[in-house]
């Protein structure tokens, strides 16, 4: 009893127009409930999509863990949690890439076009992360080089190398290759588009000077949204590849 009033002691109230305490609080369970449906589904699969759910698991679990991090830094600073929110999208989206990869390896993609994603997709964050807490006084150009390595990962999956292998897969491959396009090409454009409203300067100097709390509470929202939805969309394919 004792112990259970010391950590009752420690949990912080709420406001009730926190919105963005509240959004990192939904969030954070959110994805650990994603997390502990996509691992204990595994053993319905067969065996070669099973890798796949895993690191939807992982995805979201790894983003859970930094959320309960990202609202206690919040909730005590009430400052953006910049640093852990980019080393949760260092961590997961170069996953997010990887997913690709994985449902193409049944139309013979090769290790090189998860490599080529991973690589991007890291160029995509550091950059980004550069301009915003780094070198805030060149955030246009630290912007405009994570947009150019964005839009060539948008390139490969829409129109290159992802692209001609899903095609020649096609079924339900395809369909489920189209959907996660769709996810990166409108549900992560809304990280460079916070980038750019949030960030003083992160359009050719110019400052729209959006509140912090808005694009945290839009943030919170995209991730739950793309990382959880990435993860349901390899569920149905796994789950319709293997009956």
């Amino acid at each position: 009893m004792r112990t259970f009033m010391y950590l009752m002691a420690d949990v912080s109230k709420i406001a009730n127009d926190d919105y963005v305490g509240f959004t990192f609080f939904v969030g954070s369970m959110a994805m650990m409930a994603a997390s502990a449906f996509f691992f204990l589904s595994l053993s319905q699969f067969d065996k070669k999509w099973r890798t796949s759910v895993l690191v939807s698991g992982l995805i979201t679990f790894i983003a859970a863990v930094h959320y309960f991090y990202m609202r206690d830094y919040w909730d005590a600073f009430q400052e953006s949690p910049t640093f852990f929110r980019y080393v949760d999208w260092v961590l997961t989206v170069p996953l997010m890439c990887v997913e690709f990869f994985l449902i193409l390896r049944v139309a013979g993609a090769k290790k090189s076009l998860m490599w080529k994603l991973i690589f991007w997709s890291v160029v995509m964050l550091v950059t980004g992360y550069f301009g915003e807490a780094v070198s805030p006084e060149y955030s246009w150009q630290w912007g405009l080089a994570s947009g150019i390595a964005y839009f060539i990962i948008v390139y490969i999956i829409w129109f290159g190398e992802a692209k001609k292998l899903a095609t020649s897969a096609g079924g339900e491959v395809l369909k489920a290759h189209n959907i996660l396009c769709w996810f990166v090409l409108v549900g992560w454009a809304i990280y460079p588009i916070g980038y750019i409203l949030g960030t003083p300067g992160g359009l050719f100097g110019y400052d729209f000077g959006v509140d912090a709390s808005f694009m945290n509470v839009v943030y919170n929202i995209g991730d739950a949204v793309n990382k959880i939805g990435f993860g349901l969309v390899i569920y149905s394919l796994a789950i319709k590849s293997s009956k």
